[in-house]
């Protein structure tokens, strides 16, 4: 008897990955759920018996589904797949009762080897994985997911040089023009003025520049998370911001890289603009700023007033090699 296995994430070519990867022998019936909510229905419905979950989701997360299935007693072995891989997040879900974690992007042997170590792994002449119903994947969703596993690497590389929790977004991506990504950095406006650093990048076919927002009432938390002196002196807030786009920068253009498979070069960084509004900011660099594909993380310190925006804005230029490299991972 076939096995009822939900997939839920909210990304399109995660689901499709995760279905790839399934053995091939392996008695299944999968179900698909693009969120929280949905998984819990499929769940409740019987369609889940092994759950494939993600944390980072819309309408309900990955951690409120282990909490509503340990609530309500519900019968699934539950599996996460995320791309965040902080050690905090590991101990979160198998305090919620997750069976284990697995990192994406995900690979044939990690799953096969859990499958196996917890007795799952069942093999009838049935319903291969590769059976499982067509997903449509487009490019956008595509560099959303390289996102959110990059997302993850420069988070856990956060958390483990300051010993905090890094709360994460789902990301944005979107090709905007000039005008479209002025309303995106104003969006930040709320939270008073901000001070800013870039940092150029260049791979073969590929440029851009990131843009790090670090908001001005985050830098004396900062910079006591990172033991300086003296968090309300200039260079100790210049110390800060760069230190911090070191970090997040190097490591999500690390994680682009090793799944796009592709290496960058980054330039010195640069500081844009120190305590000013968005719209000073804007207004002194727009020109910089044309058609381009912007992938935007929110990052927050779990019990700290630390928020930092990262933008990484690649030139329009580059769209035909990332399209190409992109559709590697659709096949």
């Amino acid at each position: 008897m076939s096995i009822p296995v939900l997939i839920c994430d909210d990304s399109a070519l995660a689901r499709k990955q995760m279905a790839r990867t399934l053995p091939k022998e392996w008695d299944v019936e999968i179900t698909f759920a693009n969120n929280g909510a949905e998984g819990i229905e499929a769940i409740r419905a019987g369609k889940g018996e092994v759950v494939f979950l993600d944390l980072n989701m819309p309408v309900m997360d990955g951690y409120e589904v282990l909490e509503t299935i340990q609530k309500e007693d519900l019968p699934a072995l539950v599996i996460v797949v995320s791309g965040d891989i902080q050690i905090k997040a590991h101990e979160r879900v198998k305090a919620l009762g997750a069976l284990d974690f697995i990192q994406k992007p995900v690979s044939a042997d990690a799953i096969s080897n859990i499958l196996q170590e917890y007795g799952i792994l069942t093999i009838a002449l049935g319903e291969d994985a590769d059976d499982a119903p067509m997903i449509e994947v487009d490019l956008r969703d595509a560099c959303q997911e390289v996102a959110n596993v990059a997302m993850g690497r420069a988070a856990d590389l956060l958390a483990k040089l300051l010993d905090v929790f890094v709360l994460l977004p789902i990301p944005n991506v979107n090709v905007l023009e000039v005008s479209e990504l002025t309303m995106t950095l104003k969006a930040t406006e709320q939270y008073g003025t901000v001070s800013a650093l870039c940092q150029g990048f260049i791979g073969a076919g590929v440029a851009g520049e990131a843009l790090l927002l670090f908001h001005d009432s985050s830098f004396q938390d900062m910079a006591k998370l990172m033991g300086l002196a003296n968090p309300e002196d200039t260079n100790t807030e210049i110390e800060v911001m760069i230190d911090t786009g070191n970090v997040l920068i190097g490591a999500f253009l690390s994680g682009i890289s090793e799944q796009l498979h592709m290496k960058f070069s980054q330039s010195h960084p640069v500081v844009l603009g120190r305590h000013c509004t968005v719209n000073d900011l804007i207004h002194d660099n727009s020109e910089k700023w044309a058609r381009t594909l912007a992938m935007e993380i929110n990052y927050r310190i779990e019990g700290h007033d630390i928020q930092c925006d990262l933008l990484l804005l690649f030139t329009e230029e580059s769209l035909p090699t990332l399209n190409y490299k992109l559709g590697y991972l659709l096949d």
